[in-house]
């Protein structure tokens, strides 16, 4: 397992789906930093010399990408915006219920029973 980026990469599997591992890069992203580097997607992150994973930290880095801490961050923050001005899916997300129009007659019991 290499550590970057405050998360813990598996070394075996490729570039391109290791980095889908941190909080707030997905898969086309992934492909972007990889096109980028010149990297092949489909190279072992183990495969990497030092010198490379450099420059991948530092390509992230320099994306301007919202990731780990700093996105947990921002989207607690949304709810709670959500909650407080009283809008429809935030008293949706208060009380335990669907919040994107799901059907509540049949379904979603257990949604509503964990409270």
């Amino acid at each position: 397992m290499v550590y970057i980026l405050e998360t813990e990469l598996p070394e075996d599997k490729s570039i391109y789906f290791s980095l889908t591992k941190v909080f707030g890069i997905g898969k086309f992203q992934s492909l972007l930093i990889c096109k980028r580097l010149g990297l092949s997607s489909n190279c072992k992150l183990s495969k990497l010399t030092s010198d490379q994973t450099i420059k991948l930290v530092k390509s992230i880095e320099n994306a301007n990408l919202v990731i780990n801490s700093n996105l947990r961050k921002s989207k607690t923050i949304l709810l709670k915006k959500l909650i407080q001005i009283k809008t429809y899916k935030g008293i949706r997300r208060l009380r335990g219920l669907p919040v994107r129009g799901q059907r509540t007659h049949t379904n979603a019991k257990t949604a509503s029973r964990t409270r």
